[in-house]
């Protein structure tokens, strides 16, 4: 009988027929984790909320989120073809008894013991048995294998790299922050398009805002009817074009009759020369944009600007626009956001432009004309975002490789960037502009409905917010 089997962390080492043994026994220990449910979740499709929703799970008879009962088969299955027998092993036949659930933080042991042999089909028997840290059996059966012929030895595969990320999880996070506050009146400005009127909707719907729709009223009805929507209890104004919308709406803005704006399906510069002709829309401060992006790879929303207004910012341009992403992040909760101000290296460089206005920029916040926020830089993007990148080239900086708020030198630079976050790395978004007298959700019009509802959140906040700071 084997007493020892192998556990060498960088070879993987199977036992051929020959070499098992009745009695020959293989352990493993693994403490349950949220990320594990999560991954197996993923990977299965099983999403019983007994597993995901603790709600529901805490009023069950189990009392809490429980582990997916193949969890623990796929236990037994990681021992039987990595450790014992190891690689070359094929599985026959595999029953299994649920004695009890396996909570998050439990750690459990799963045992396979072999318990006979068919010399005829080189096949094994194997008991397996899990208990959890009290020592209580939660699962028990037996396994049936083909065994290897052969010993084989070969080096531990690393297992893929699973990054979790659930938008939709996120999205209902970003919107419960509005939860408390009552809707804000929004002029929706030409909702022409099935993607802003959905989305539109689907704000008023949930709460977000008090929508008043402004556009062609028989075109806008149309497509109502086209897609099945209901417009009843719904406010229309009506105006003949585009133009005519964004004047209108940027019109009831100046007269307070509107809380704030969201853009349809229409141009930018179409509604921010609106509000633009409005003097009582205007502030002290330039008008930008700010995204917030949910990224997969990144632990907290990060915030960039300006991507969708202001095309090549001078030094005071820039000033106005990281006030207005420092406002946006207090706003949303963090009190004191890390700055990066970006470029393409991290020293300063005559001959660009970028990193002496980054300097500039440090300073004016040294002497307190920039306000509220850590600023530093130039600092290239990996150093803004990756504590590992600041090791490596030896900088010394406050924003610790983990910016809040990311600074691009020029509207390309911003707008490239974003959609690199968005269409390669999987992060999701919503946009404001600050700086006027409303705040403007500000959506491509190839933007779904979900990321205009979050982008009425973020418009809801602040106008909140404007009610009782007046910029």
């Amino acid at each position: 009988m084997r007493t020892s089997i192998n556990t060498d962390p960088e070879w993987m080492v199977s036992y051929s027929y020959d070499e098992i043994s009745v009695g020959d026994t293989a352990q493993l220990i693994r403490t349950l984790t949220p990320a594990d449910i999560q991954a197996f979740a993923a990977v299965s499709g099983d999403t019983n909320p007994a597993h995901l929703d603790p709600n529901y799970a805490n009023s069950s008879l189990f009392h809490g989120v429980i582990a997916h009962g193949m969890w623990g088969g796929a236990l037994i299955s990681s021992i039987l073809g990595t450790t014992y027998p190891g690689p070359g092993t094929i599985y026959l036949d595999q029953k299994l008894h649920f004695s009890r659930p396996i909570h998050i933080a439990d750690t459990v042991t799963v045992s396979v013991t072999c318990v006979s042999k068919d010399d005829l089909q080189k096949s094994i028997e194997l008991d397996c048995l899990i208990v959890n840290q009290e020592g209580a059996k939660v699962m028990s059966g037996v396994a049936r294998v083909l065994a290897p012929v052969q010993t084989l030895k070969m080096r531990r595969i690393n297992a893929p790299q699973i990054t979790l990320f659930d938008p939709e999880a996120r999205h209902r996070e970003l919107i419960n922050l509005g939860s408390s506050l009552d809707p804000v009146k929004c002029g929706v400005i030409h909702p022409c398009d099935e993607e802003s009127l959905q989305g539109a909707l689907q704000a008023h719907h949930s709460g977000l805002i008090e929508a008043l729709l402004i556009g062609p009223e028989r075109r806008i009805r149309s497509l109502a009817e086209s897609l099945g929507i209901e417009l009843d209890g719904i406010s229309l104004k009506d105006a003949t074009h585009s133009h005519a919308s964004a004047s209108l709406g940027a019109q009831m803005a100046a007269e307070g009759q509107l809380q704030t704006l969201m853009k349809g399906s229409l141009h930018t510069d179409e509604l921010i020369q609106a509000v633009l002709a409005q003097p009582k829309l205007r502030t002290a401060r330039r008008m930008s944009h700010v995204f917030r992006f949910d990224a997969p790879m990144y632990s907290k929303p990060l915030f960039i600007t300006d991507a969708a207004l202001n095309i090549s910012p001078d030094l005071m341009d820039k000033k106005d626009i990281v006030q207005n992403a420092i406002s946006l992040a207090h706003i949303l909760g963090t009190e004191l956001p890390k700055v990066a101000l970006l470029a393409a290296v991290e020293t300063v460089n005559p001959h660009m432009p970028a990193t002496l206005d980054a300097a500039a920029l440090c300073k004016m916040a040294e002497r307190g004309q920039i306000t509220g926020a850590i600023l530093d830089g130039p600092l290239a993007f990996d150093n803004a975002i990756s504590p590992h990148a600041l090791q490596l080239k030896h900088i010394n900086s406050p924003v610790l490789g983990q910016a809040d708020i990311l600074l691009a030198p020029d509207l390309e630079s911003g707008n490239m960037m974003a959609k690199q976050l968005e269409y390669l790395g999987g992060a999701t978004a919503c946009g404001i502009v600050l700086g006027a007298g409303v705040p403007i959700a500000l959506t491509s019009r190839a933007d779904s409905a979900r990321t205009r509802s979050a982008s009425a959140l973020l418009a809801k906040l602040c106008a909140h917010h404007y009610l009782k700071n007046p910029i």
